[in-house]
């Protein structure tokens, strides 16, 4: 029986093993590191080798405390990873931000498919991995021959700790331009660029890909025989749980160095493209509307690494006269890819009253997010905007529906976890909070949407 399931879980920023225990339905151990963009080579590119050491270190650490009985893996999206017949890399595994890609972006446009087919926007950088793929194919074109598989990147270390090469619809319906989510395969780009014959074969995310390579178990001390699972997109790993308890119509945000929302039975609109909408594929295939912004980049930018303090005079004070964050902190992608952010009645601010201010702004952005893609149903928070009570109660107030602040620390471990289970539902846990019946709230939000034109 599998009880504890250690999960690699690799973000954006940082990189962690989750040891999740399936009976609590909870972490119960978490190992973290940063995760830096090295600089060196052709292109800037993920430390692959630094988070194999930091995932083999803290498998058999966390192993000699509690017995682990499987691994699964979750990542962040926009990454594949090109190997060679013998696993190893063929180029280096490319940085989504790398703003080189868009040398060839009016070629790349030229062969891509349109939003009906894919429901992928076109994205700048590297967001989209077929834009990835084609630049990489035409800057080193000896390099990508030597190319045995193309692999989403959960699937990439799922390799690594089993030897299976195989890929998975999450990730490969994660804004790629690769999947047409309405016919559950490969896009027309795929044969278009001659790749489909590199597309390691589909395997659902609960598929397990086998036990981990015998020089990994001596190397860990994991018992020889733990099976390792597919692995899937991190913000579909927090929409797993959802999916498996609740009821529609509700909404999920997951929130981390992206703030992702997405809407399961919510109301029919028609999606923007030029606004970041797009469809995602969830962890059983089906199609779900989604939205994104880069939340948890702005909150950086904007907080500087200061603390959040705060007080309810902070607050009144903010809502009283109106002291606005105008979008884009981050420019390129959300809701206002174009905009440039713009303060409003925010002389004399205090530091707390900054913060106040950055969390509303937060806030709207997702209720923003989750308007353009029909969210309806009370809305589930996972990650680390969860815990900031002034991102809840206001997302409440601008939607005027339940939000809902998960107690994990990360919903992404969790659900990954469950890819291990059987038939284990995770009834959906957290601090229910309803809209506000202060009026100075929704008067607020309505302030703000009426300053962007929504």
């Amino acid at each position: 029986m599998i009880r504890r399931v250690a999960v690699i879980d690799i973000g954006k920023t940082n990189a962690k093993v989750a040891l999740v225990d399936l009976e609590r339905m909870a972490e119960v151990a978490l190992r973290r590191t940063a995760n830096a963009v090295a600089a060196d080579g052709p292109y800037p590119h993920h430390d692959v080798e630094r988070l194999w050491t930091f995932i083999l270190e803290s498998l058999a650490a966390l192993h000699r405390e509690q017995r682990i009985d499987a691994v699964s893996i979750t990542t962040h999206g926009a990454t594949a990873v090109l190997v060679d017949s013998e696993g190893e890399l063929a180029l280096p595994v490319i940085d989504y931000e790398f703003t080189g890609i868009d040398e060839l972006a009016q070629d790349y446009d030229a062969v891509r498919p349109p939003f009906a087919e894919t429901g992928t926007p076109r994205l700048p950088a590297g967001l989209n991995i077929g834009a990835q793929l084609f630049w990489q194919q035409q800057r080193f074109p000896s390099e990508f021959a030597r190319a045995a598989a193309i692999l989403m990147y959960p699937q990439y270390w799922a390799l690594r700790l089993t030897g299976v090469a195989a890929n998975e619809v999450t990730s490969l319906g994660c804004h790629t331009d690769l999947w047409n989510p309405w016919r559950a395969d490969y896009s027309s780009l795929v044969d278009r660029m001659g790749w489909r014959h590199l597309m390691a074969p589909v395997r659902p995310a609960k598929d397990r890909l086998g036990p981990i390579l015998p020089a990994l178990a001596r190397q860990t001390g994991l018992d020889p025989q733990t099976p390792v699972f597919c692995g899937l997109h991190d913000s579909n790993a927090s929409l797993l749980p959802h999916l498996l308890a609740d009821r529609p119509p509700f909404s999920v945000v997951s929130t981390g160095t992206w703030v992702v929302s997405m809407a399961v039975g919510g109301k029919k609109v028609e999606l923007d493209p030029a606004r970041d909408t797009l469809v995602n594929v969830n962890a059983l295939g089906d199609p779900v509307p989604s939205a994104r912004f880069m939340g948890g980049r702005e909150f950086s930018l904007l907080t500087e690494g200061q603390p959040g303090n705060w007080s309810q005079d902070d607050v009144a004070a903010v809502l009283a006269r109106e002291v606005l964050l105008l979008p884009s902190a981050q420019q390129g992608s959300g809701p206002f890819p174009h905009s440039v952010a713009q303060w409003a009645n925010a002389e004399g601010m205090s530091p707390g009253q900054r913060f106040v201010v950055i969390s509303f702004y937060l806030a709207l952005m997702t209720a923003t997010c989750l308007d353009l893609i029909g969210g309806d149903g009370p809305t589930t928070v996972e990650g680390p905007f969860a815990q900031n009570r002034l991102f809840i109660r206001m997302l409440a107030a601008a939607t005027g529906r339940p939000a809902i602040a998960s107690e994990t620390s990360t919903g992404t471990s969790i659900g990954a976890a469950l890819l291990a289970s059987d038939g284990v539902e995770a009834a959906s846990k957290g601090e229910r909070t309803e809209p506000t019946a202060e009026h100075t709230w929704g008067e607020y939000a309505r302030a703000w949407q009426q300053a962007v034109g929504t």
